[in-house]
């Protein structure tokens, strides 16, 4: 998740609303809930991976629960250094892929090396279908800050680390975290297509960049996903999703839940609560709606938002719900 610039702000302001009672009937007790006078249902059982439409195939060959996980917010205030509760991290890894993740999201910087460091300690040896995507290009002088760095031995460098502290032999999704003003994106994607050819990783990706950039990338090796800040309250990279949508490149939307900020839309939390659900749950919801190649990967420190996080992926609303919501949000 490529949330650098959230707060852990927006984990506390999501308190309250209903979700410990509501997830005690659902996740939890494995029930499935009909919301009264709507056509919503919270189904039982975790997302599988079947071809259906909760699952999408990174690169067409790495089939995903469309709902991941993304594990920056395992880490230290600022993004830097250990969490406070080391065990309650791992054991929030565990639970993501308990309840269906098998994407799950992270970078060399987030710790920086913390993040990966956890997932190897919690999940290794790793589930069959699970896919790591991690990421390089960013380095990190201090907490809260975050420098690019796309030379092309720096890349290399940094994707030998990731193997290591990730214990892989191939990492499945390796992705250019920052394009490098200072180099050209030729140069540093070069790396990454040598480390291709080796056998180091299977798919490569980008974040934050626009269709022209996708483009240019493009002409050096196939680029399978991107990862563009993208929520129900800022759309400012729609045309991004529109090109990934043509192209069938998966779109890993970051700051899905709103970042820092959070999401603050008294329409919409209303119509949420008509739904039995909470306006997080709604907004992740509206991310599978929007976009068949749409992947959301929220990330928690907080075993219960984890919770609530992967319930969203069992919200089904009419097609007249989501015309209402749609209406609401715009």
């Amino acid at each position: 998740m490529d949330e650098e610039f959230a707060s852990e702000r927006s984990e506390q302001a999501r308190g309250g609303v209903t979700r410990r009672k509501f997830l005690g009937t659902t996740l939890i007790g494995g029930a499935t809930l009909f919301a009264g006078g709507s056509k919503m249902i919270f189904a039982g059982d975790p997302p599988a991976a079947a071809e259906n439409d909760t699952v999408f195939r990174v690169g067409g060959d790495l089939p995903v629960n469309r709902l991941g996980f993304g594990a920056m917010r395992l880490t230290g205030a600022g993004i830097w250094g250990w969490p406070p509760d080391r065990d309650n991290a791992l054991k929030v890894l565990k639970r993501a892929v308990e309840l269906g993740a098998n994407l799950i999201d992270t970078a060399d910087a987030y710790g920086p090396e913390t993040s990966e460091l956890l997932i190897a300690e919690a999940l290794y040896p790793y589930p069959k279908d699970l896919v790591i995507a991690t990421k390089g290009g960013n380095t990190r002088p201090g907490p809260g800050q975050w420098v690019p760095n796309g030379r092309p031995e720096y890349l290399s460098q940094c994707i030998d680390k990731s193997l290591k502290r990730l214990r892989l032999e191939r990492i499945d999704l390796y992705q250019l975290h920052r394009i490098d003003s200072k180099v050209p994106v030729e140069d540093s994607l070069g790396a990454l297509k040598k480390a291709q050819d080796a056998g180091k990783i299977r798919h490569v990706g980008l974040s934050e960049v626009s269709p022209e950039e996708i483009e240019r990338a493009g002409k050096v090796l196939p680029i399978v996903t991107v990862q563009n800040q993208y929520n129900i309250d800022n759309r400012k990279w729609e045309n991004v999703l529109t090109y990934c949508e043509k192209e069938g490149i998966g779109f890993m939307p970051w700051s899905p839940i709103g970042g820092n900020r959070g999401l603050h839309d008294n329409a919409l939390e209303a119509a949420a609560k008509d739904y039995h659900a909470s306006l997080v749950q709604l907004a992740l919801a509206w991310l599978l709606h929007r976009s068949r190649v749409m992947l959301p990967i929220p990330g928690t420190s907080s075993i219960a938002h984890l919770e609530e996080n992967m319930a969203a992926a069992k919200l089904k609303l009419s097609a007249d719900d989501w015309k209402r919501i749609d209406a609401l949000a715009t």
